[in-house]
Formats: C-alpha cells, sequence, structure tokens
C-alpha cells in the first residue's frame, strides 16, 4: 500500500534559532535561499518577514508534497527547487535568484524525517535500515551489509565519534553473517549488546553509530563544506550566511570555515611579495548562539542546536581546504 503523506500545513518541525536569526538580519529584504527546507518553517517565517523572495532547496522529494497545501499561498515569491544545498550557487542561478541577499543552512535530519519509522533514521522506532534524504543512492543497510570492518570501524569513530567502534564493527560483521541486517531494531540491539548499559541520563547506546550511518549515507558533512562554499559564492556584498547546527563535527566546520574566511592574510618580511588579501565574510557573532531556556522548553530537540551568523564582504571567492575545516579523512570509494 502506497503511503500517506501527512500534509497538514501545522508544521511538525519547530524551526530551531529561528528568533536570532531574524534579529541578526533586521528588516528582511531582497532575495534568500533555504537550503534545507524540510517542512518551511524558515521559509515562510522569511516570507512573513518580508523577503522578496525565498529560493527553497531540498533533496528529500517529500518535502515538496507536503508544501502544497501552503506553498501557492505565496505565489512566484516561492520557489521549490529539488537539489542539495552543496549546489545551491548554481540551483539559485538556474531560477534567476543570484546574488543572493541572505543565506540559512539547518543541517541534519529534519524532525519530520526522524518520526517516520520507514524512513529509518531512529533506533527508537523499527523500520527498515535505510537513512536517506533523497531516497535514492546507498542505503544505510548497504553499508552495514557490505562494508569490510575496518571500513564500518572508521565510520563509527570518524563520524559518530563512537570509542567502541572496533567493538561495534566486530559485532556488526559476526551479526551478519548469521542474517543480514533490514531493520533499525536489529542494529540498534547489535549495537546496544556490545556496549556497557547506558547509566540514567546517558544518550541511548546506539545514538553515535546511527548518527555516523546517517551522515556518510548522505554525505552530509561533505554537503556542508560544499553548501558553505557555495554560499560564499551566491551572497551579495552585505548578504548574511546563517547556519545550525546540532553536534560537534557540524559546527567545527562551520566555525573554521567562517574564522578562516573572515581573516585577513597580511604579507611579513619573510615573504614580502604576498599582498594582504580581502576576507570574505566577517563575523555577526564572535561566538555560536545558543537556545533560550525557553525555546529548549518549548523544543527540546534544540537543546544542543547552535547559530554562528557572518556577513559577506568584497572579497572574491574561493577554494577551501575542506580537511582544514575538519571534515574527516574517510575516502567515501572504500564504500563501493
Amino acid at each position: 500500500m502506497a503511503q500517506t503523506l501527512d500534509t497538514s500545513p501545522s508544521s511538525p518541525h519547530i524551526p530551531v534559532l529561528l528568533a536570532p536569526i531574524l534579529d541578526a538580519v533586521g528588516p528582511v529584504q531582497g532575495r534568500w535561499l533555504d537550503g534545507t527546507f524540510g517542512a518551511g518553517g524558515y521559509t515562510r517565517a522569511l516570507l512573513d518577514a518580508g523577503a522578496e523572495c525565498v529560493y527553497a532547496i531540498d533533496r528529500d522529494p517529500e518535502v515538496f508534497v507536503r508544501a502544497k497545501v501552503w506553498s501557492g499561498d505565496y505565489g512566484d515569491r516561492l520557489v521549490l527547487i529539488p537539489g542539495t544545498f552543496g549546489q545551491l550557487d548554481q540551483l539559485a542561478a538556474e531560477h534567476g535568484g543570484t546574488p543572493l541577499d541572505g543565506v540559512v543552512l539547518d543541517i541534519g535530519v529534519s524532525s519530520m524525517q526522524i518520526d517516520q519509522a520507514e524512513r529509518g533514521f531512529s533506533f527508537m522506532q523499527d523500520g527498515p535500515l535505510d537513512m536517506r534524504m533523497s531516497q535514492t543512492g546507498m542505503t544505510a543497510a548497504d553499508v552495514v551489509n557490505t562494508a569490510d570492518e575496518a571500513v564500518l570501524a572508521d565510520i563509527l569513530y570518524l563520524y559518530g565519534e563512537e570509542r567502541a567502534s572496533r567493538r561495534i564493527a566486530r559485532r556488526i560483521v559476526d551479526a551478519r553473517k548469521v542474517a543480514p541486517f533490514e531493520t533499525t531494531k536489529q542494529l540498534a540491539e547489535v549495537v546496544e549488546a556490545a556496549l556497557p548499559r547506558a547509566k540514567p541520563g546517558q544518550v541511548h547506546p546506539a545514538t553515535r553509530s546511527f548518527q555516523a550511518l546517517r551522515i556518510v549515507v548522505n554525505d552530509e558533512l561533505g554537503e556542508l563544506v560544499r553548501g558553505l562554499v557555495a554560499a560564499e559564492a551566491a551572497l551579495v556584498v552585505g548578504g548574511i550566511l546563517a547556519v545550525v547546527t546540532f553536534h560537534s563535527l557540524e559546527d567545527r566546520i562551520v566555525k573554521r570555515f567562517i574564522q578562516a574566511r573572515s581573516e585577513q592574510a597580511r604579507a611579513n618580511r619573510y615573504a614580502p611579495e604576498l599582498a594582504a588579501t580581502v576576507p570574505q565574510f566577517e563575523k555577526i557573532s564572535k561566538k555560536a548562539i545558543g537556545p533560550s531556556e525557553r525555546e529548549m522548553a518549548d523544543n527540546p530537540r534544540a537543546r544542543s542546536a547552535k547559530l554562528r551568523l557572518a556577513r559577506r564582504t568584497a572579497g572574491p571567492s574561493g577554494v577551501v581546504d575542506a580537511k582544514a575545516l575538519g571534515l574527516p579523512n574517510f575516502d567515501r570509494m572504500r564504500l563501493q
């Protein structure tokens, strides 16, 4: 039976750290891009606040089906674009949207995806071991059933910061010899059995392993680096970059990117021929902005969120060293 989507206009996903984004922007004007459209929380807020137009990108085809019940209310001020935000500069240009006055990125999996057991993102609900945001390509089941033990251990350690990665990888390989992994429950039970019982207040033992698999299946960190570079290329001078992250791997990349692109490289006496360079961004906030007590009470999923803001300068856009930003040194060709 085909799945019936809930297309209720009341969003199940609450946009995180929306208020500080709007406060930093001041009057919202011009053309904006929401690179992680999801339930449309940021998009609607920007349009309601006065944005001339919002270009909304998402790799998940379901989000556009859900948006049909309300997207028409904004007419041609809302442009829905299937795709990945790592190509946001190209996608916006194809729709006449560049240069942009602002880019908003809410990194990671959405509440809607987590809450759908059939998408396979959550260990709290049993469902097929999928985890694909775009619903195409390699699944999490493909990874755990075919990857070498050493590759699995690297994935769990690099993308989940799981200290017991080798032990868990060994248990996964032993378990799949008996039967292939098909469901989230199967994997969660194997991971849980490989670790000490969680103490009260600790996260579920499978949390880091599921995070790691989700990130590698969707190439989330690689996509984040590409998205930051694309935003730099697409923003007008004075344009705003707002990025919301939910764990340390994501935040480290965003922090280092803004730091590197907001510093001015100057010549010194040992390299007098090196001309000073103009930075590409200036920081709006020195530190990451976290949720208020009120927001955490209203939306517990906001607890780990961090917002970083920067304003585009006249400095020329260019390439960045992804590894220097904190992208794990993992060759995705090892998964083939």
